[in-house]
């Protein structure tokens, strides 16, 4: 398996410069994750499918998810590609490499699960200043408009906070220096996490159901129903700073009361 990336990363930075690796290739690498990701959600909710596991019985309408995606290309195309064009400099600047040898899994591993912890931290801090009334109103309420989160809506945002939330991706890397196909990996797991989160499903196999201190979908879709002065759970991926600064305590609160619901069911059946 090692033999078979090393060859296919031997072809890329053959035939295409470390330029074009870092910028198109993790373009291209983003959008293919994202949409590949995300879009299965919208047939989901179109054709009733795994009604079960959705966590809001609202749908939003085709024009609601046509509109979403519209944006979405546009945003893409005319913020996050100029992003990554002229932020070349400064992946050359944080020592990032596309070079032979590739780095060892223990090496990609750690790296990434640094990345995780950062990027909880400052997209706490970050989110939870969005939250404040003028930023909410004039800034992040764009993200908030789908109450009903579907998981394209993840990067569904005012093009200011593209650019504020999206530094907390890179504060991890600019600390490291590391390979470019362990940036690609970061990008793409970060992305299949906020997908996740926004997907407006809890299934059985959620991650949240096997790890520890996971936020996921039930997490975060109850961020999107309350009002943004109430809402809490500001975290990205893991839970740990909501619980710290006791911004969740609305949530565990009712999920806790969910619990004892059920349990007394269980009793009079």
């Amino acid at each position: 398996m090692a033999s078979l990336i090393e060859s296919a990363w031997t072809y890329l930075i053959t035939n295409f410069s470390d330029f074009q690796l870092t910028c198109l290739g993790g373009f291209i690498v983003h959008e293919s994750v994202f949409f590949l990701s995300g879009l299965p959600f919208i047939l989901f909710e179109r054709a009733g499918w795994f009604g079960k596991y959705k966590i809001q019985k609202k749908n939003n309408t085709p024009e609601a998810q046509t509109k979403c995606i519209t944006r979405l290309v546009m945003y893409h195309l005319c913020v996050n590609l100029p992003i990554l064009l002229v932020t070349y400099p400064v992946f050359k600047f944080m020592g990032t490499r596309s070079t032979l040898p590739l780095p060892s899994w223990k090496v990609v591993a750690t790296q990434i699960l640094f990345y995780f912890i950062i990027e909880d931290f400052v997209f706490y801090w970050g989110h939870r200043i969005l939250h404040t009334k003028w930023l909410y109103k004039h800034v992040h309420s764009v993200h908030h408009e789908y109450a009903t989160p579907f998981g394209l809506t993840s990067e569904y945002a005012h093009p200011a906070e593209i650019l504020f939330l999206g530094a907390a991706t890179i504060v991890g890397p600019a600390l490291t220096g590391p390979h470019l196909i362990t940036i690609y990996l970061w990008v793409s797991l970060r992305i299949l996490e906020t997908v996740e989160a926004h997907s407006g499903y809890h299934f059985p196999w959620s991650p949240s159901n096997f790890l520890p201190l996971y936020g996921g979908s039930d997490f975060h879709d109850y961020h999107h129903r309350l009002l943004y002065t109430k809402s809490g759970n500001y975290s990205s991926t893991f839970v740990y700073m909501d619980w710290i600064f006791g911004t969740d305590k609305g949530y565990r609160k009712l999920k806790s009361l969910k619990e004892s619901e059920r349990e007394a069911e269980g009793k009079v059946m």
